[in-house]
C-alpha cells in the first residue's frame, strides 16, 4: 500500500482540485466501503444511507493527513477518513476530462468513468470525485467531527508523524532503546513512527548504517541519533520527489513519484551496493522482504 510520502504527495496534489467544492449528491455502490474499517466488513445499508444523506450540500474546506490516511474536512465540521489500502484511487473529473487522478492507477479509469471499479461517486458543484477500488480493501468513513474520530480509537495505535514537531530525537530514543523487537519490525508497526512502510524502513536503515534485523535494544544512543537523522532526511526528500512509484502509484496530476531513482537498497537485492560495491543481501523481517548491505550496515 502507499506509504507516508506517497499519501502526502497525493494530498498536496489533490488539494487545489477539491477545496471549496460543494457536494451536490453522493452515490455509494458498495456499502461495505463506508460501513467500517478492518479486513472483514459487513455492508450496512443504514450506514450507506446516512453517508449519502449527510454529505449532500456540504462544502469541502480542507484535506489533511494522519499517517497513511487522508482526512477531508467539511464546512459542517464533519470529516471523511479515506484509506486507499492496496488498490484505492481518487479521480477528480470535469466535463469528461480527468483533471486529477491519484492513488493506484486503474487503466479503465483513464478512459471510462464511472466504471465497474467506481464504488463511491461524489457529484460536486463543479466536477465529480470518484473513489475507485479494484480489490475493495480501502474505505471512506464519515465522522461527525475530528473529536469523534480521535475518540473512536482509530488512531490509538498510531505513533508520531515524522513531519510533526513532536517527533524529536529524545522521543525516538525513549521509545526504542529498551525494546527487544527487531528494528525493522518496530518501524513497520506504526506504533512509534507512522508512515514508514517497507520501502522507507529499508532506506532509512541503510542511510543510518544499521542492520534492519538488529534488536532495537542493542542500538547505542549514537546509532539511534543516526536513525533519527536518516528519517528526517529521507521522508522530506521522498515527499519533494512525489514518493516512490515502484508500486504503480500516481498523484492527482497524473505524475509519478521519482524517489525510486534514489533507492539505495529497496528492491535491489543481488545488485552491487552503491557505496561499497558488495552484493546487497535480503532476508525476511516481519514477513516482509528486507534488503541490506552487510558491509555498510552494522
Amino acid at each position: 500500500m502507499p506509504e507516508l510520502p506517497e499519501v502526502e504527495s497525493l494530498r498536496r496534489s489533490l488539494k487545489p482540485y477539491i477545496i471549496g467544492k460543494s457536494i451536490q449528491s453522493v452515490i455509494v455502490h458498495k456499502p461495505k466501503l463506508v460501513s467500517s474499517s478492518g479486513t472483514v466488513r459487513q455492508p450496512l445499508i443504514e450506514k450507506k444511507e446516512e453517508f449519502e444523506k449527510e454529505l449532500k450540500g456540504r462544502t469541502i474546506t480542507g484535506i489533511t493527513r494522519i499517517a497513511k490516511n487522508l482526512l477531508i474536512h467539511l464546512d459542517s465540521g464533519q470529516v471523511l477518513l479515506v484509506h486507499l489500502k492496496m488498490t484505492g484511487q481518487l479521480v477528480y473529473q470535469e466535463k469528461g476530462e480527468n483533471k486529477a487522478l491519484g492513488g493506484h492507477p486503474i487503466e479503465l479509469s483513464e478512459t471510462k468513468l464511472p466504471n465497474q471499479h467506481s464504488h463511491i461517486i461524489f457529484e460536486l458543484n463543479k466536477g465529480t470525485l470518484f473513489y475507485n477500488d479494484i480489490r475493495m480493501f480501502g474505505y471512506i468513513l464519515l465522522y461527525p467531527n475530528e473529536q469523534s474520530l480521535h475518540k473512536s480509537g482509530y488512531f490509538d495505535a498510531i505513533g508520531i508523524d515524522p513531519l510533526d514537531d513532536t517527533f524529536t530525537f529524545e522521543y525516538l530514543y525513549k521509545q526504542i532503546n529498551t525494546r527487544k523487537s527487531k528494528l525493522k519490525s518496530i518501524l513497520l508497526s506504526q506504533s512509534i513512527v507512522t508512515g514508514l512502510g517497507n520501502i522507507y524502513a529499508d532506506e532509512v536503515c541503510f542511510r543510518a548504517g544499521i542492520l534492519p534485523n538488529r534488536l532495537a535494544s542493542s542500538l547505542t544512543k549514537k546509532e539511534i541519533r543516526k536513525l533519527y537523522n536518516a528519517i528526517q532526511d529521507v521522508i522530506p526528500i521522498a515527499i519533494s520527489m512525489g514518493g516512490s512509484s515502484v508500486a504503480n502509484y500516481i498523484m492527482a496530476d497524473g505524475s509519478r513519484g521519482t524517489y525510486a531513482r534514489e533507492h539505495k537498497v529497496y528492491g535491489k537485492a543481488g545488485k552491487p551496493c552503491q557505496l561499497c560495491g558488495h552484493i546487497l543481501q535480503k532476508t525476511i523481517v516481519n514477513t516482509r522482504t528486507t534488503v541490506f548491505c552487510q558491509f555498510c550496515q552494522k
